[in-house]
């Protein structure tokens, strides 16, 4: 089996040399047990980074051989560096793994012999979350429970730990759409599955790319891209709005009739203008959030642009995965 490691990065100057000297040990672990073949490498991807990191991942390629770089013109998000890594590593399988060292890099070979045995998608699914704080804990676990009762297949606690086989990339590269989630968009293609289970650990070194303006951004991302039910939702309220309408109606009466202690004019006009108000600007809110979806689907511009890659020859593929050509460093240089 030939293995490819796909590490996206983002600004990991602090962590990238620890990251690199691990993954080198396994691949190479792998290699000398016969595991995976001698021509397996690791790919790392430098999502338009503003440190050192590229300058890091350079010397590297020309270090190791096992080593490829990908450099993309721009930062492009988590998701889409990722895809830019699966779309051009060449391997049989191809594992992909955060920089950040918090996935245990281990468990890589349990991955390789559940592939090895047929699977061809293998999560990797966190055990427990000691090291994330009580808050991040509880609003983890409470976004894959929405996700369930949204009726969205995704895999509880698995991050974008996961080792997927060459026919699954392919038919991965299928899906054009430009707002990713990849932890929504893997489950749906089938093909046979299995878990290995590891604790993870505190960031190695830096700091976290996932900020709470970010975890929720991505949330919201994940809900509106495969579920309708918050434009459902519309309809609910507007019932709901509705029916509350009628015992409002009927204080607002008593007020008046029965203990005379109205101020003319106020419940017809403040009331109805703040309720039904806040409730269309909601509702406006979340229509304007599909549409803004649809108006970058149709656009159709490139999810990511590869600027250059180092390390010997290396699979160079179009923005939108339906051609290769093979270029080497000296060439793109």
């Amino acid at each position: 089996m030939k293995l490819a490691i796909v590490v996206p990065c983002y600004n990991e100057q602090e962590v990238l040399a620890e990251t690199s000297r691990r993954l080198l040990l396994v691949l190479q672990r792998l290699k000398r047990l016969n595991h995976v073949s001698k021509d397996s490498h690791i790919y790392l991807v430098d999502d338009g980074s503003s440190d050192d990191t590229w300058q890091l991942i350079e010397p590297m390629t020309r270090a190791h051989d096992e080593i490829q770089g990908i450099k993309l013109s721009r930062n492009y998000g988590h998701q889409s560096a990722l895809l830019a890594g699966l779309f051009n590593a060449d391997g049989d399988a191809i594992i992909s793994i955060d920089a950040d060292l918090q996935d245990d890099v281990e468990v890589i070979d349990e991955m390789v012999s559940a592939a090895k045995k047929g699977a061809d998608i293998v999560y990797g699914v966190r055990r427990e979350r000691e090291f994330d704080t009580p808050f991040k804990r509880r609003t983890a676990l409470g976004f894959y429970r929405l996700m369930s009762m949204l009726g969205i297949n995704i895999v509880a606690n698995h991050a974008d730990y996961r080792l997927m086989s060459r026919r699954v990339i392919e038919h991965l590269k299928q899906f054009e759409e430009v707002n990713l989630f990849l932890r929504g968009l893997v489950p749906l293609l089938g093909f046979k599955t299995e878990k290995v289970y590891y604790s993870r650990t505190e960031r190695f070194a830096g700091e976290t790319k996932y900020p709470l303006k970010k975890m929720l951004g991505f949330a919201w991302d994940a809900i509106t891209s495969f579920s309708v039910d918050p434009l459902r939702l519309n309809t609910v309220i507007g019932y709901i709005t509705a029916l509350t309408s009628v015992p409002l109606t009927m204080w607002v009466l008593a007020v008046k009739y029965l203990f005379d202690a109205a101020i003319p004019g106020w419940a017809s006009t403040v009331l109805p203008l703040y309720f039904l108000g806040g409730i269309q600007l909601i509702a406006i809110g979340v229509i304007g959030e599909y549409l803004g979806k649809m108006y970058k689907e149709v656009k159709r511009r490139p999810r990511f642009i590869v600027e250059t890659v180092a390390g010997g020859y290396s699979m160079l593929q179009s923005v939108n995965g339906k051609q290769a050509i093979y270029v080497s460093e000296e060439e793109i240089i």
